[in-house]
Protein backbone atom coordinates (compact mmCIF):
# COMPACT_ATOMS: atom_id res chain seq x y z
CA UNK A 1 0.00 0.00 0.00
CA UNK A 2 1.45 3.59 -1.22
CA UNK A 3 0.52 6.43 0.97
CA UNK A 4 1.13 10.31 -0.82
CA UNK A 5 -0.12 13.64 -0.25
CA UNK A 6 -2.19 14.66 -3.36
CA UNK A 7 -3.20 18.04 -5.10
CA UNK A 8 -6.31 19.48 -5.55
CA UNK A 9 -5.72 22.70 -6.75
CA UNK A 10 -3.49 25.66 -7.45
CA UNK A 11 -2.95 27.15 -3.74
CA UNK A 12 -4.95 24.69 -2.10
CA UNK A 13 -3.88 22.48 1.21
CA UNK A 14 -2.74 19.46 -0.42
CA UNK A 15 -5.00 16.19 0.64
CA UNK A 16 -3.81 12.91 2.10
CA UNK A 17 -5.11 10.06 1.04
CA UNK A 18 -4.70 6.34 1.14
CA UNK A 19 -3.81 4.13 -2.75
CA UNK A 20 -3.37 0.79 -2.88
CA UNK A 21 -1.07 0.05 -6.41
CA UNK A 22 -3.93 -1.32 -7.88
CA UNK A 23 -4.95 2.53 -8.10
CA UNK A 24 -2.16 3.69 -10.32
CA UNK A 25 -2.47 3.81 -14.10
CA UNK A 26 0.26 5.12 -16.09
CA UNK A 27 -0.28 7.87 -18.76
CA UNK A 28 0.58 6.77 -22.27
CA UNK A 29 3.45 9.25 -22.61
CA UNK A 30 5.32 7.86 -19.82
CA UNK A 31 5.49 4.48 -21.36
CA UNK A 32 8.49 4.93 -22.84
CA UNK A 33 11.82 2.66 -22.86
CA UNK A 34 14.21 4.32 -20.29
CA UNK A 35 17.39 5.80 -21.69
CA UNK A 36 21.08 4.10 -20.84
CA UNK A 37 23.21 5.71 -18.95
CA UNK A 38 26.23 7.46 -20.33
CA UNK A 39 30.05 7.98 -19.30
CA UNK A 40 30.00 11.20 -18.28
CA UNK A 41 32.47 13.62 -16.19
CA UNK A 42 30.42 14.18 -13.67
CA UNK A 43 29.48 10.82 -12.62
CA UNK A 44 31.92 9.47 -9.79
CA UNK A 45 31.84 6.07 -11.48
CA UNK A 46 30.29 6.62 -14.98
CA UNK A 47 28.45 3.82 -16.41
CA UNK A 48 28.15 1.58 -13.01
CA UNK A 49 24.70 0.93 -12.97
CA UNK A 50 23.26 -1.57 -10.85
CA UNK A 51 21.24 -4.08 -13.70
CA UNK A 52 18.98 -4.92 -11.01
CA UNK A 53 17.96 -1.08 -10.80
CA UNK A 54 16.92 -0.71 -14.73
CA UNK A 55 13.60 -2.40 -15.44
CA UNK A 56 12.74 -0.59 -18.97
CA UNK A 57 9.23 -1.83 -19.36
CA UNK A 58 7.92 -1.77 -15.58
CA UNK A 59 5.09 0.45 -14.23
CA UNK A 60 7.00 3.20 -12.05
CA UNK A 61 4.75 4.67 -8.97
CA UNK A 62 6.48 8.17 -10.11
CA UNK A 63 5.15 7.96 -13.68
CA UNK A 64 1.57 6.89 -11.82
CA UNK A 65 -1.60 9.15 -11.46
CA UNK A 66 -4.15 7.69 -8.69
CA UNK A 67 -7.77 8.22 -9.71
CA UNK A 68 -6.92 11.29 -11.72
CA UNK A 69 -5.26 13.37 -9.20
CA UNK A 70 -1.50 14.06 -9.07
CA UNK A 71 0.47 13.88 -5.97
CA UNK A 72 1.80 17.02 -4.45
CA UNK A 73 4.27 18.27 -6.24
CA UNK A 74 4.21 15.97 -9.46
CA UNK A 75 5.47 16.34 -12.84
CA UNK A 76 4.54 13.46 -15.54
CA UNK A 77 7.65 12.33 -16.63
CA UNK A 78 8.05 10.89 -20.51
CA UNK A 79 10.26 8.92 -20.25
CA UNK A 80 9.69 5.50 -17.98
CA UNK A 81 11.53 5.14 -15.03
CA UNK A 82 13.16 2.43 -12.88
CA UNK A 83 11.20 0.31 -10.42
CA UNK A 84 12.14 0.91 -7.37
CA UNK A 85 11.63 -1.52 -4.05
CA UNK A 86 10.80 -0.52 -0.79
CA UNK A 87 13.26 -2.61 1.22
CA UNK A 88 15.29 -5.81 0.65
CA UNK A 89 16.83 -4.93 -2.83
CA UNK A 90 19.14 -2.29 -1.57
CA UNK A 91 22.76 -2.91 -2.79
CA UNK A 92 25.18 -0.63 -1.46
CA UNK A 93 27.46 1.15 -3.95
CA UNK A 94 30.93 2.92 -2.39
CA UNK A 95 31.29 6.33 -3.45
CA UNK A 96 33.90 8.47 -3.50
CA UNK A 97 32.94 12.35 -3.31
CA UNK A 98 33.65 14.38 -6.37
CA UNK A 99 34.36 17.51 -5.08
CA UNK A 100 37.78 18.94 -5.17
CA UNK A 101 39.33 20.56 -2.33
CA UNK A 102 38.97 24.42 -3.12
CA UNK A 103 42.53 26.42 -2.72
CA UNK A 104 41.79 30.27 -1.71
CA UNK A 105 39.69 32.12 -4.47
CA UNK A 106 41.31 34.15 -6.97
CA UNK A 107 40.80 37.57 -6.98
CA UNK A 108 38.41 38.63 -9.19
CA UNK A 109 39.67 41.22 -11.87
CA UNK A 110 36.95 43.25 -12.23
CA UNK A 111 34.15 42.63 -9.83
CA UNK A 112 31.59 40.35 -9.68
CA UNK A 113 31.34 38.07 -12.80
CA UNK A 114 28.15 37.52 -14.89
CA UNK A 115 24.91 35.96 -13.01
CA UNK A 116 23.61 32.64 -14.11
CA UNK A 117 20.81 30.12 -13.30
CA UNK A 118 19.93 26.45 -13.87
CA UNK A 119 16.33 25.54 -13.61
CA UNK A 120 15.16 22.01 -12.16
CA UNK A 121 17.63 18.90 -13.37
CA UNK A 122 16.12 16.33 -12.01
CA UNK A 123 18.79 13.53 -12.24
CA UNK A 124 19.45 14.17 -15.99
CA UNK A 125 23.12 14.91 -15.70
CA UNK A 126 24.19 14.25 -19.65
CA UNK A 127 21.46 17.37 -20.38
CA UNK A 128 22.85 19.21 -17.67
CA UNK A 129 26.31 19.05 -18.98
CA UNK A 130 25.27 19.99 -22.31
CA UNK A 131 23.37 22.89 -20.80
CA UNK A 132 26.57 24.18 -19.42
CA UNK A 133 28.58 23.57 -22.26
CA UNK A 134 26.41 25.39 -24.55
CA UNK A 135 26.67 28.36 -21.97
CA UNK A 136 30.85 28.06 -21.95
CA UNK A 137 30.39 27.14 -17.86
CA UNK A 138 32.31 23.83 -18.28
CA UNK A 139 34.74 22.51 -20.89
CA UNK A 140 34.66 19.21 -22.83
CA UNK A 141 35.97 17.51 -19.45
CA UNK A 142 33.12 18.69 -17.51
CA UNK A 143 35.45 21.24 -15.59
CA UNK A 144 34.71 24.65 -14.85
CA UNK A 145 36.04 27.05 -17.63
CA UNK A 146 33.99 30.48 -16.65
CA UNK A 147 36.75 32.25 -14.60
CA UNK A 148 34.38 34.82 -12.23
CA UNK A 149 31.36 34.11 -13.44
CA UNK A 150 28.57 32.85 -10.83
CA UNK A 151 26.19 30.23 -11.26
CA UNK A 152 22.88 29.61 -8.89
CA UNK A 153 21.10 26.37 -9.42
CA UNK A 154 17.39 26.72 -8.29
CA UNK A 155 17.15 22.92 -6.81
CA UNK A 156 15.61 19.63 -7.27
CA UNK A 157 18.23 17.55 -8.46
CA UNK A 158 17.61 14.53 -7.84
CA UNK A 159 14.10 11.89 -8.72
CA UNK A 160 12.64 11.10 -11.68
CA UNK A 161 15.38 11.18 -13.95
CA UNK A 162 18.20 8.40 -14.36
CA UNK A 163 21.38 10.28 -12.32
CA UNK A 164 20.63 12.52 -9.32
CA UNK A 165 23.43 11.51 -6.85
CA UNK A 166 25.82 12.21 -10.32
CA UNK A 167 24.21 15.66 -10.48
CA UNK A 168 24.89 16.45 -7.05
CA UNK A 169 28.53 15.20 -7.28
CA UNK A 170 29.19 17.53 -10.10
CA UNK A 171 27.65 20.56 -8.65
CA UNK A 172 30.07 20.13 -5.47
CA UNK A 173 32.89 20.22 -7.91
CA UNK A 174 32.06 22.84 -9.68
CA UNK A 175 31.54 24.50 -6.25
CA UNK A 176 35.57 23.80 -5.66
CA UNK A 177 36.74 24.19 -9.09
CA UNK A 178 34.22 27.99 -9.61
CA UNK A 179 35.81 29.38 -6.35
CA UNK A 180 38.81 28.54 -7.33
CA UNK A 181 38.83 30.60 -10.44
CA UNK A 182 37.47 33.20 -8.60
CA UNK A 183 33.63 33.08 -9.22
CA UNK A 184 31.44 30.67 -7.69
CA UNK A 185 28.90 27.91 -8.32
CA UNK A 186 25.93 27.78 -5.60
CA UNK A 187 22.66 25.94 -4.49
CA UNK A 188 19.00 26.30 -3.36
CA UNK A 189 17.01 23.69 -1.06
CA UNK A 190 14.44 22.40 -3.53
CA UNK A 191 11.15 20.49 -2.14
CA UNK A 192 12.69 17.16 -3.91
CA UNK A 193 16.30 18.05 -1.30
CA UNK A 194 13.78 17.52 1.31
CA UNK A 195 11.96 15.10 0.16
CA UNK A 196 15.31 12.69 -0.27
CA UNK A 197 16.25 14.25 3.25
CA UNK A 198 13.23 13.01 5.18
CA UNK A 199 13.14 9.73 2.51
CA UNK A 200 16.40 8.64 4.18
CA UNK A 201 16.38 9.89 7.95
CA UNK A 202 12.75 8.70 8.41
CA UNK A 203 11.64 6.04 6.17
CA UNK A 204 8.19 4.79 6.74
CA UNK A 205 8.08 6.65 9.62
CA UNK A 206 4.33 7.95 10.43
CA UNK A 207 4.07 11.83 9.38
CA UNK A 208 0.94 14.03 11.11
CA UNK A 209 0.14 15.53 6.81
CA UNK A 210 -3.12 17.44 8.55
CA UNK A 211 -5.59 15.34 6.50
CA UNK A 212 -4.10 11.53 7.41
CA UNK A 213 -1.57 9.54 7.73
CA UNK A 214 1.67 9.39 4.98
CA UNK A 215 5.40 8.98 5.10
CA UNK A 216 8.59 10.36 3.52
CA UNK A 217 8.95 6.98 1.85
CA UNK A 218 5.90 6.84 -0.08
CA UNK A 219 5.74 10.38 -1.01
CA UNK A 220 9.41 9.96 -2.15
CA UNK A 221 8.10 7.15 -4.43
CA UNK A 222 5.12 8.79 -5.77
CA UNK A 223 7.84 11.63 -6.46
CA UNK A 224 9.63 9.71 -8.64
CA UNK A 225 12.49 8.82 -6.56
CA UNK A 226 15.23 6.34 -7.50
CA UNK A 227 16.94 3.43 -6.38
CA UNK A 228 19.84 3.94 -8.03
CA UNK A 229 20.11 7.38 -5.97
CA UNK A 230 19.16 6.00 -2.44
CA UNK A 231 21.82 3.25 -3.66
CA UNK A 232 24.95 5.64 -3.47
CA UNK A 233 23.32 8.50 -1.24
CA UNK A 234 26.18 9.31 0.92
CA UNK A 235 26.45 11.31 4.18
CA UNK A 236 28.33 14.38 2.52
CA UNK A 237 25.28 14.39 -0.01
CA UNK A 238 22.58 14.79 3.47
CA UNK A 239 25.11 17.33 4.61
CA UNK A 240 25.35 19.42 1.67
CA UNK A 241 21.61 18.99 1.34
CA UNK A 242 21.07 19.99 4.63
CA UNK A 243 22.73 23.31 4.45
CA UNK A 244 21.20 24.82 1.37
CA UNK A 245 19.55 27.84 1.43
CA UNK A 246 16.24 28.19 0.68
CA UNK A 247 16.28 32.08 -0.56
CA UNK A 248 18.78 34.49 -1.79
CA UNK A 249 18.86 37.98 -3.24
CA UNK A 250 21.71 38.51 -6.41
CA UNK A 251 21.92 41.59 -8.42
CA UNK A 252 18.00 42.61 -7.65
CA UNK A 253 17.02 38.83 -8.23
CA UNK A 254 15.19 37.25 -5.50
CA UNK A 255 15.88 33.53 -5.98
CA UNK A 256 14.08 30.55 -4.53
CA UNK A 257 13.00 27.18 -6.05
CA UNK A 258 8.98 27.51 -5.39
CA UNK A 259 6.45 29.58 -7.26
CA UNK A 260 5.05 30.52 -3.24
CA UNK A 261 4.74 32.50 -1.07
CA UNK A 262 4.94 30.21 1.70
CA UNK A 263 8.73 31.58 2.54
CA UNK A 264 6.77 34.32 4.09
CA UNK A 265 5.80 32.04 6.74
CA UNK A 266 9.64 31.16 8.03
CA UNK A 267 10.89 34.70 8.33
CA UNK A 268 10.76 38.93 7.05
CA UNK A 269 14.06 38.58 6.23
CA UNK A 270 16.19 36.00 4.01
CA UNK A 271 18.72 35.44 6.63
CA UNK A 272 15.60 34.67 8.93
CA UNK A 273 13.91 32.42 6.52
CA UNK A 274 17.29 30.18 5.41
CA UNK A 275 17.95 30.19 9.84
CA UNK A 276 14.46 28.48 10.36
CA UNK A 277 14.97 26.05 7.17
CA UNK A 278 18.12 24.93 8.65
CA UNK A 279 16.89 24.65 12.35
CA UNK A 280 14.07 22.91 11.32
CA UNK A 281 16.34 20.74 9.50
CA UNK A 282 18.85 19.93 12.26
CA UNK A 283 15.98 19.57 14.57
CA UNK A 284 15.18 16.15 12.94
CA UNK A 285 11.59 16.12 13.84
CA UNK A 286 9.38 14.09 11.49
CA UNK A 287 6.30 16.26 11.56
CA UNK A 288 8.39 19.82 11.08
CA UNK A 289 10.60 18.86 8.28
CA UNK A 290 7.42 17.32 6.11
CA UNK A 291 5.16 20.25 7.20
CA UNK A 292 8.34 22.32 5.46
CA UNK A 293 8.65 19.98 2.55
CA UNK A 294 4.40 20.26 2.03
CA UNK A 295 4.43 24.07 2.53
CA UNK A 296 8.19 23.99 -0.27
CA UNK A 297 5.78 21.98 -2.72
CA UNK A 298 3.16 24.72 -2.97
CA UNK A 299 2.92 26.03 -6.72
CA UNK A 300 1.57 28.39 -9.09
CA UNK A 301 0.99 31.42 -6.34
CA UNK A 302 2.32 33.59 -9.53
CA UNK A 303 0.12 32.56 -12.29
CA UNK A 304 -3.47 34.02 -11.93
CA UNK A 305 -4.66 37.34 -11.90
CA UNK A 306 -3.58 37.59 -8.12
CA UNK A 307 -0.22 36.94 -8.86
CA UNK A 308 2.02 39.94 -9.55
CA UNK A 309 0.57 41.03 -6.48
CA UNK A 310 1.94 38.04 -4.40
CA UNK A 311 4.83 38.67 -6.30
CA UNK A 312 5.41 42.29 -4.94
CA UNK A 313 4.52 41.13 -1.29
CA UNK A 314 7.94 38.86 -1.63
CA UNK A 315 10.29 41.41 -3.21
CA UNK A 316 8.43 43.73 -0.72
CA UNK A 317 9.61 41.45 2.40
CA UNK A 318 13.18 40.16 0.77
CA UNK A 319 13.33 42.88 -1.75
CA UNK A 320 14.76 42.34 -5.49
CA UNK A 321 13.20 43.34 -8.73
CA UNK A 322 12.52 40.16 -9.84
CA UNK A 323 11.59 36.71 -8.90
CA UNK A 324 13.20 33.87 -10.36
CA UNK A 325 11.93 30.63 -9.66
CA UNK A 326 12.02 26.78 -10.63
CA UNK A 327 9.29 23.79 -9.39
CA UNK A 328 6.40 24.47 -11.58
CA UNK A 329 7.16 23.63 -15.75
CA UNK A 330 7.09 26.16 -18.27
CA UNK A 331 5.00 24.13 -20.05
CA UNK A 332 1.74 23.86 -17.05
CA UNK A 333 2.37 27.61 -17.02
CA UNK A 334 1.58 28.34 -20.16
CA UNK A 335 -1.17 25.56 -20.69
CA UNK A 336 1.13 23.42 -23.30
CA UNK A 337 0.56 20.47 -20.67
CA UNK A 338 -3.16 19.83 -19.30
CA UNK A 339 -3.81 15.98 -20.47
CA UNK A 340 -2.75 12.42 -20.36
CA UNK A 341 -0.90 13.02 -23.78
CA UNK A 342 1.73 15.14 -22.92
CA UNK A 343 2.13 17.11 -26.22
CA UNK A 344 2.52 20.92 -26.94
CA UNK A 345 2.06 22.12 -30.30
CA UNK A 346 2.56 19.77 -33.50
CA UNK A 347 2.35 16.68 -30.95
CA UNK A 348 5.95 16.81 -30.01
CA UNK A 349 6.51 17.18 -26.47
CA UNK A 350 5.95 20.95 -24.60
CA UNK A 351 7.38 23.43 -26.68
CA UNK A 352 10.02 25.55 -24.15
CA UNK A 353 12.50 27.82 -25.87
CA UNK A 354 13.42 29.71 -22.54
CA UNK A 355 12.32 30.94 -19.63
CA UNK A 356 8.86 32.26 -18.92
CA UNK A 357 8.86 36.00 -18.35
CA UNK A 358 4.83 36.65 -16.87
CA UNK A 359 2.97 38.31 -13.03
CA UNK A 360 3.29 41.46 -15.39
CA UNK A 361 7.19 41.18 -15.70
CA UNK A 362 8.11 40.28 -11.92
CA UNK A 363 8.87 36.73 -12.02
CA UNK A 364 10.73 34.29 -14.15
CA UNK A 365 10.18 30.31 -14.63
CA UNK A 366 13.23 28.33 -14.54
CA UNK A 367 11.63 24.84 -15.05
CA UNK A 368 11.39 24.03 -18.69
CA UNK A 369 10.35 20.56 -17.98
CA UNK A 370 12.86 18.47 -18.88
CA UNK A 371 11.67 15.02 -17.08
CA UNK A 372 8.82 15.51 -19.85
CA UNK A 373 11.14 15.96 -22.68
CA UNK A 374 11.28 19.47 -22.41
CA UNK A 375 14.41 21.72 -21.65
CA UNK A 376 16.78 22.19 -19.46
CA UNK A 377 17.41 25.99 -19.09
CA UNK A 378 20.83 27.31 -18.28
CA UNK A 379 20.69 31.27 -18.37
CA UNK A 380 22.27 34.19 -18.12
CA UNK A 381 20.27 37.28 -16.09
CA UNK A 382 19.42 40.12 -16.18
CA UNK A 383 17.07 38.73 -18.46
CA UNK A 384 14.97 41.36 -20.79
CA UNK A 385 11.33 40.71 -21.60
Amino acid sequence: MVEGSMTQGAGQEPVVRTATLRDFRVPPYARVPVQGHSDHPGNVRPGDVPPESVHPGNVHPGNAIPDDELPDGYTPTERDLPVINRRGDTVQVRVDPAAVPAPAPAPRPDGPGPLYVVGDVHGYLDELLAALREQGLIDADGRWAAGNARLWFLGDFTDRGPDGIGVIDLVMRLSAEAAAAGGYCKALMGNHELLLIGAKRFADTPVNSGAGTATFQAAWLLNGGQKYDMDRLQDVHLQWMSRLDAVVEEDGHLLMHSDTTAYLEYGTTIEDVNDTVHEIINRNDADECWDLFRKFTKRFAFRDEAGPQAVRELLGTYGGNRVVHGHSPIPYLLGQVGGEDGDGEGGSGPVVDGPHVYADGLAIAMDGGVTMAGKLLVVRLPLHD
